[in-house]
């Protein structure tokens, strides 16, 4: 088990050293090369994962077979389609490796007997799903009736894990704008910068 995830668990205070040790036996780690599948839409949501290293890309295909990104998550965050794992559903969307991953997952039967034997955990994810949920809604906040330019100056001073981590095909698609927008903002970005 990586340091990495221990030190995630240790700074949420939550759980003791004990618990920790405990509660690592029961997250496998898998290797994801950048494109493959964490979960697949339309298959049930069985894990739960925690990126050690790498990103991944949530989304949803849409009636034109075009991906819509709802979120990234990198190192250091849970990743899951959270109602289809708790309900033990079909994924309304995909999740993808960006770039080389390290993922620790949990199945749904050991989350559930890690809740049952580590209640503390229920602090865990519920702190998880409050991120979850400020993430939603800064992204509501920042994005929604945005212009291209105010999207990606806002990605620039709050969110350079974005552009570090992600193609501009993506991006755009997270920022519900064309390609061809954001290669123009960036670009005024960059002019008005060297002037």
């Amino acid at each position: 088990m990586t340091d990495v995830f221990e030190n995630y668990l240790s700074s949420t205070g939550g759980l003791s050293g004990e618990e920790i040790n405990f509660s690592t036996q029961f997250f496998k780690p898998i290797h994801l090369k950048k494109g493959d599948f964490f979960i697949h839409e339309d298959e049930p949501c069985r894990y739960i994962g925690f990126i050690a290293s790498g990103a991944v890309k949530a989304y949803a295909i849409d009636q034109e077979g075009k991906e819509n990104i709802t979120c990234f998550k990198f190192e250091n965050e849970f990743a899951t389609s959270f109602p289809e794992f708790v309900a033990q559903e079909k994924s309304r969307r995909s999740i993808r490796a960006v770039e080389d991953s390290i993922i620790y997952r949990i199945s749904y039967p050991d989350y559930q007997h890690l809740l049952n034997q580590v209640p503390a955990w229920n602090g865990v994810i519920k702190s998880v799903m409050e991120q979850e949920y400020n993430q939603k809604e800064r992204y509501l906040l920042n994005y929604n009736n945005r212009s291209a330019m105010d999207k990606y100056l806002h990605v620039l001073s709050n969110e350079p894990m974005l552009i570090k981590h992600t193609t501009t095909q993506d991006l755009a698609s997270y920022l519900g704008i064309t390609q061809r927008s954001l290669t123009r903002a960036k670009g005024q970005i960059h002019k008005s910068n060297t002037l």
